[in-house]
């Protein structure tokens, strides 16, 4: 599949941001389908943002409460009462206050067709989905579609190249030599990097949505290897989904060595590197 693409040339960087290794690589070539990225997207989610909380509307002791037999105890027949089901409020002897619970078009009752909420929301097939993690690799690699993503970089001219490789010895830092080392890396794209938690303005805070937060640094490591560091997502190959890359723009994404060697076994591409 990746054999007719053209090749990638990408450098590997060192803890201080100067090349030490370059390698060729086809992972980064692949024809950008923002059609088919945007599909596979929505279909990782696993759960719709509009959707209702598990039951909502239905923890009610209502279904099946008010009978329907005509002249029997406790029932609604010959009362001129809609035949919807109810919830008791009050009873004195044979009398009963009842309310309509759990059809739509009660008060506090369910939705109607609402939007699924737990469980994939689509299936693609594997060819699609393979399309569409290299599609979003090369995706990643563009400057322009960065700068969508991150407005505050709208006015900066960005000189790191992409895609941007680390040598292994990159993860075997502390945090504190970690982040000196990712600014010289990354220059200019350092003031989106981290991610920043700020409280959101409006009623928004009484919804559950009380914080928001930037989407930061996507850091790709190999299936072998481990990392955590505060304020930057960490992910290993096996693990990688397309929203994780280009959910709603391109991720200003940092690769390992190692990463790139598993990526390459997965899509089958060429790895070949020079010492220089």
């Amino acid at each position: 599949m990746q054999e007719n693409y053209k090749m990638t040339k990408a450098q590997i960087l060192d803890t201080n941001g100067k090349k030490v290794k370059e390698i060729t690589t086809n992972l980064f070539e692949e024809p950008i389908r923002e059609d088919i990225i945007f599909k596979v997207i929505e279909s990782e989610k696993m759960k719709s943002p509009y959707a209702p909380k598990y039951r909502a509307g239905m923890d009610r002791s209502a279904s099946g409460s008010v009978r329907n037999a005509k002249g029997v105890w406790k029932t609604r027949i010959g009362k001129g009462m809609a035949r919807v089901p109810k919830k008791t409020m009050w009873r004195r002897g044979t009398q009963f206050s009842w309310v309509g619970a759990i059809i739509p078009s009660t008060v506090g009752g369910r939705r109607a067709h609402p939007p699924k909420g737990l469980g994939k929301l689509k299936k693609i097939n594997k060819k699609e989905l393979k399309k569409a993690l290299l599609s979003a690799l090369a995706y990643t690699n563009s400057v322009d579609e960065l700068k969508k993503k991150y407005a505050s970089l709208n006015d900066k001219k960005i000189e790191t190249k992409l895609p941007i490789i680390v040598e292994n010895k990159f993860l075997k830092l502390k945090t504190r030599e970690f982040l000196i080392s990712l600014k010289k890396i990354l220059g200019d794209l350092y003031c989106v990097a981290i991610q920043k938690k700020t409280k959101r303005a409006g009623i928004g805070k009484l919804r559950g949505r009380k914080n928001k937060q930037n989407a930061g640094l996507l850091f790709v490591i190999g299936k072998s290897e481990d990392k955590k560091i505060l304020g930057i997502d960490v992910l290993k190959v096996n693990e990688l989904q397309v929203c994780d890359l280009a959910d709603n723009g391109a991720r200003l994404t940092i690769f390992s060595e190692d990463a790139i060697k598993d990526l390459n076994l997965i899509f089958g591409g060429k790895n070949e590197s020079n010492i220089k």
